[in-house]
């Protein structure tokens, strides 16, 4: 499966903190880690802003719109990632879609140490997103 280019984004004491996603999935498959069902409830992440945190970033319904369609095709038989507090690193979409049909739990994968980001202080929209 092409997985299109995308970041785990987070605020760090030296600038942004960027994990490529595709790299989380490569380390997680190397690691052998193996999928577990994990209570929606415990996805902190769920009650929180999560989608529209930049400035200018404005939960429209245009906006609201496309994260629909990207939950309505998202494949929830892929494991969500979370670090190792667990916390989501990928797959927001995936819970969405789990929560919305009524389930109560969704697939995770979750790493035993939190996998250092292969980005620092650089910001969101300089992050390299060609195909490769």
């Amino acid at each position: 499966m092409k997985i299109r280019p995308q970041y785990h984004l987070r605020p760090g004491p030296q600038g942004l903190q960027a994990w490529d996603v595709r790299q989380l999935i490569a380390q997680a498959a190397a690691l052998g880690l193996q999928p577990h069902w994990v209570a929606l409830a415990e996805i902190t992440e769920l009650g929180e802003r999560y989608w529209f945190t930049e400035p200018g970033d404005e939960p429209t319904p245009r906006a609201v719109a496309e994260h629909l369609k990207l939950v309505e095709a998202a494949d929830t038989q892929y494991p969500i990632l979370l670090d190792a507090e667990g916390r989501l690193m990928d797959g927001m979409h995936r819970c969405v879609k789990r929560l919305s049909q009524g389930h109560s739990h969704v697939l995770a994968l979750r790493f035993p140490d939190t996998p250092a980001p292969d980005f620092v202080g650089i910001a969101a929209d300089d992050l390299p997103y060609d195909e490769e």
